[in-house]
């Protein structure tokens, strides 16, 4: 097994940021290059592998965005956005290109290095990213942001969300491809104003189902497992 030291790319077109974030992770063991855009990065990695890639969204050229969406076409790499804009539309056009997490600047240092350790623990795994990005759970049409507690339609607007729903919708992100019971769900969310035995449940992922799904008729994200349960299945629609 491979326990060399993880290689990663800071790629930003501020010097100043560029080194003080290498001289940081490199303080951490970490191996840090240095690129100020797309074409610094692509050199780099035409001479050496590379694990993780922290990707300013803002550069001058080509922009991070279209950056991650080429290096994610390429295979398995972490990729790490750093955005000055905190806006919720920016981060889903992360998420639909295939990044893993992201930062906003002016971010903590600390906070840097428990995203890059998490994100290099899930690519070392095999774990895609195609279905959540740092607080962003993709379902189906939808994107819901977990931290805010809102759920956003395929345009950016906000789709409503009763308390409830999001109770469901949290519970299922948190244990993907996994069936839950209705009692299960239950505990898992939390609830005192849903019961099993009034098939409240039900109700509440017919709504929910009416809002993800393509055609709630047939549901791909929110499946039912006959005598069983429920299953949120995140891997249903590709982002492309």
């Amino acid at each position: 097994m491979n326990h060399s030291p993880a290689h990663i790319v800071v790629v930003d077109d501020e010097p100043d940021l560029r080194d003080m974030v290498r001289e940081y992770l490199q303080r951490h063991s970490y191996i840090v290059s240095e690129a100020d855009g797309g074409a610094a990065l692509d050199g780099l990695m035409s001479k050496r592998a590379v694990d993780l890639v922290l990707l300013d969204v803002n550069m001058p050229g080509e922009d991070g965005l279209s950056i991650a969406r080429r290096l994610r076409a390429r295979g398995p790499l972490g990729i790490v956005l750093l955005t000055a804009n905190g806006e919720t539309l920016d981060r889903v056009v992360g998420l639909e290109v295939g990044a893993d997490d992201y930062i906003v600047k002016p971010f903590d240092l600390r906070e840097l290095l428990a995203r890059v350790r998490s994100v290099l623990r899930r690519t070392n795994a095999g774990l895609a990213p195609a279905s959540t990005m740092g607080r962003l759970v993709r379902f189906g049409r939808c994107i819901l942001d977990v931290e805010l507690r809102k759920l956003f339609g395929p345009d950016g607007a906000e789709v409503p969300l009763t308390a409830m729903e999001y109770d469901l919708l949290r519970t299922f992100a948190e244990h993907p491809n996994k069936v839950l019971t209705r009692d299960r769900i239950l505990d898992l969310a939390h609830s005192t104003e849903m019961e099993a035995f009034d098939r409240s449940v039900d109700s509440r992922i017919v709504r929910l189902r009416r809002k993800l799904e393509e055609d709630p008729a047939k549901p791909q994200v929110l499946k039912t497992v006959r005598g069983r349960g429920y299953v949120f299945a995140p891997g249903a629609e590709r982002l492309d």
